[in-house]
């Protein structure tokens, strides 16, 4: 890309900005983002970006539908600024589990986000560890899908971990679960749980395939909300057997009392990233991984028409 690299974001969140722009040696981008009296969201873009690589980070975390209103918006007026390229930095993708009808006279919300973000004027976009993989396919510009399971199996692999199975929490989660044992790259064992949605936001443990007794179990998932299914295999876990249990995830978008639950409940360490704001109690059960690095070296590789798919060896 001819222009010069920009970064900006809204008010999702700017931590994670912040250490993508020191990754990248740039300052952040300056933009008014707040709100008119009337309660509707304001946006201007406060520096030149005429020509431009700009690429506008915002998770879409709660209050998912005022931060995709700022998206939208922010893009909206880069596109009118005259940006040469605009690129989404969407490291938590809202509404990811609504990427298909459950049943009757249902929207695919997931579906309808991605047509709004391309009408608004994105020209690619840059995402992290999608619910549903389905969802690249929503979108009619180049979309650069990065895993954070490298990161994790990094953390996992200095620890140490002998005599370990890798747990999928459902049978869709099977994928995950083995790219992290293979990228361990130490003899594991697999395992997975199935289970049923009685209803939304509820999950309940039938049943697991494969052997935990006497193992230290990781269960490996993408995302947290109520903290219900992990809470429900680990408690599994260790009546098959287990001698202790960890859990993974790249998104803690946890509801409220979620992080509460999880922390009462009998695991030696939940692994997560920052994808998404989340305050980390230092004396409890979360230990924060950053994807910063990751996004950084991702968005160096687009600006300089790179392959990013190399990011994945």
């Amino acid at each position: 890309m001819a222009g010069r690299l920009q970064l900006f974001c809204g008010n999702s969140h700017p931590q994670l900005a912040e250490k993508i722009a020191y990754h990248l040696n740039v300052r952040l981008g300056e933009a008014v983002v707040g709100f008119w009296r009337n309660g509707e969201t304001r946006v201007r873009i406060e520096e030149n970006v005429r020509g431009n690589d700009v690429f506008l980070l915002q998770a879409l975390s709660g209050p998912a539908n005022h931060h995709i209103m700022e998206m939208l918006l922010m893009i909206d007026a880069l596109k009118r600024a005259s940006a040469g390229r605009i690129t989404a930095v969407i490291p938590y993708y809202a509404y990811a589990r609504q990427e298909k009808k459950m049943t009757g006279r249902e929207p695919i919300a997931a579906k309808l986000l991605a047509d709004l973000i391309t009408k608004a004027g994105a020209d690619r976009i840059l995402t992290v560890d999608l619910h549903a993989p389905a969802i690249e396919g929503f979108f009619d510009i180049p979309v650069d899908h990065l895993r954070a399971t490298q990161i994790v199996a990094d953390y996992f692999r200095n620890l140490h971990p002998e005599n370990f199975v890798i747990v999928a929490p459902d049978a869709g989660r099977v994928g995950r679960a083995l790219e992290l044992r293979d990228r361990i790259g130490a003899e594991g064992s697999l395992a997975f749980i199935s289970k049923m949605h009685p209803s939304p936001d509820v999950s309940v443990a039938m049943d697991m395939v494969g052997e935990v007794a006497g193992k230290v179990a990781i269960i490996a998932d993408d995302m947290i909300l109520t903290g219900g299914t992990l809470i429900a295999a680990c408690e599994m876990l260790l009546k098959r057997g287990a001698l202790e249990v960890y859990a993974c995830a790249t998104h803690a978008a946890l509801i409220e009392g979620a992080a509460a639950a999880l922390q009462a409940a009998p695991f030696k360490q939940i692994l997560v990233s920052d994808s998404v704001p989340f305050d980390i109690d230092s004396a409890g059960k979360f230990h924060q991984l950053t994807i910063a690095p990751l996004l950084a070296e991702a968005i160096i590789h687009i600006h300089k028409d790179l392959s990013v798919s190399t990011l994945f060896r």
